[in-house]
């Protein structure tokens, strides 16, 4: 007859330190999370270049979430698939974008799709304006338009 040597406060703490491992695991597994929608080819293929305009375009594969921003010469589908791993920030590990350009008239001139290999990072940047009233208060900025004011300001004829 054997004799198990292990208690059961043991076997608890086996059991529970088996359960954080699983945990521990788990909280390190990949998250993968898809934003964006870009049409597949198929669709795709429905365009005609020279032929569709952008109500044709929009009924075949849907109006994009982008459009031209200095101009409305461009429609853009754009999807990016991120990676993210425990406590890391997510890791963007795939980028497609569709572009769909119109010429003058308003049809389609060209289809064309680019990766993430395609592009590069552009760094986007706040411009702020910065003000040169630091220190000086509300009041003591009324008041010093004051001086600033001459009568024949007021009395123009």
């Amino acid at each position: 007859m054997a004799v198990n040597s292990m208690t059961a406060g043991g076997r608890f703490m086996a059991r529970a330190m088996i359960g954080l491992c699983c945990l521990a695991l788990a909280a390190c597994a990949t998250i993968t999370r898809n934003h964006g929608y870009v049409p597949a080819e198929s669709e795709l293929a429905q365009i005609e270049i020279g032929k569709d305009n952008r109500e044709t375009v929009a009924q075949k594969i849907g109006r994009p979430s982008a459009q031209g921003v200095l101009n409305d010469e461009g429609w853009f589908y754009v999807q990016s698939r991120f990676e993210h791993v425990g406590p890391r920030e997510p890791v963007e590990t795939d980028r497609q974008v569709v572009a769909v350009t119109f010429n003058q008239s308003g049809t389609v001139s060209n289809i064309g799709r680019y990766g993430l290999q395609d592009g590069r990072v552009v760094p986007i940047s706040r411009r702020i304006t910065e003000t040169n009233i630091q220190g000086i208060g509300f009041i003591r900025q009324l008041l010093s338009n004051f001086g600033r004011i001459q009568a024949s300001d007021l009395f123009k004829e």
